[in-house]
């Protein structure tokens, strides 16, 4: 962990960016407010017309509020305690911070390309930035040849990751059945586009997220070290972004929106994926590195 003052930098920027900018995101109000909007396809989208997310479609940035509160609420407490225990050279709270940066790192992806042009560009950017170079460096601090090691229960991380691959592959279904039908009738662009210029979410889920979830499953069934500490991570993270998830629908339902099915299946996704990830950091233990048998039950 050579890294950590560097690490402990790094988290205290975003720490103070990420708050900034979730505070701007759930208190502006500043705009005109709700109106129509047509679209370069010649859809009539409903505009937010509020704060920084005014530009969005009201649907959409409901859901960036909401994603805000429990970045703020959430994600940042979990980013200070990871940082806390990591910079005390706990394998558990370096595990419990990468997966927190993950989280940072996509989510500013997602408001970077996502999030219509507003003043907190240069915001999300920074925060991209940061939250890359942590990432990367947290992630390298974990030594290779000591990596299977950590990790006692071998049969519930292989469950962690069929866990991941069966969700993926889920999810994976629901957006292609966002996709492809339009392809295959000719009207080409689905609804769920409105005013925007590509499908964002999906495609950063299809192409990056879901299959390196997919990877890490398949990893961890193999009982591969490093597919271990992939899917813990990957978990770490996919709790948090569920309970984003979470909050979004519960944005949505409140403003009228039909959440079903939904409403019950992204808070159980967020459970399952909070189980496992704290039953795999109750059973990391550190003190094997220094064994020569393994003597762990699986």
């Amino acid at each position: 962990m050579n890294n950590s003052r560097s690490i402990l930098i790094l988290v205290l920027m975003i720490t103070v960016l990420s708050g900034f900018a979730t505070v701007m995101g759930i208190t502006s109000d500043d705009g005109p407010g709700q109106y129509e909007y047509t679209s370069i396809r010649g859809d009539d989208i409903t505009i937010y017309g509020k704060g920084i997310y005014q530009h969005m479609s009201a649907d959409v940035a409901i859901q960036g509020i909401a994603q805000d509160y429990v970045t703020l609420f959430i994600g940042i407490p979990l980013l200070l305690i990871g940082s806390f225990f990591f910079v005390k050279n706990s394998i558990k709270g370096q595990l419990l911070l990468s997966g927190t940066l993950m989280y940072f790192l996509v989510t500013s992806l997602f408001y970077t390309a996502m999030g219509m042009y507003n003043s907190l560009f240069l915001c999300y950017v920074l925060l991209l930035c940061l939250s890359f170079f942590a990432f990367m460096l947290t992630f390298s601090s974990f030594e290779p040849v000591n990596i299977g090691k950590l990790f006692c229960s071998q049969r519930l991380l292989q469950y962690a990751g069929i866990f991941l691959v069966l969700n993926s592959l889920m999810v994976a279904s629901l957006w292609l059945s966002i996709i492809v039908p339009p392809l295959l009738d000719g009207s080409v662009y689905p609804e769920q586009l409105q005013h925007y210029t590509t499908l964002i979410v999906q495609g950063f889920d299809l192409g990056l997220l879901l299959p390196t979830a997919i990877v890490s499953g398949v990893l961890a069934v193999k009982k591969n070290s490093y597919g271990y500490l992939f899917t813990t991570i990957y978990l770490i993270f996919l709790s948090i972004l569920m309970a984003a998830l979470t909050s979004k629908i519960i944005f949505m339902a409140n403003a009228g929106e039909n959440v079903i099915p939904v409403i019950f299946i992204m808070p159980t996704i967020c459970l399952i994926s909070v189980a496992f990830s704290a039953a795999i950091l109750k059973r990391v233990d550190p003190g094997r590195l220094s064994e020569e048998t393994h003597s762990c039950a699986h």
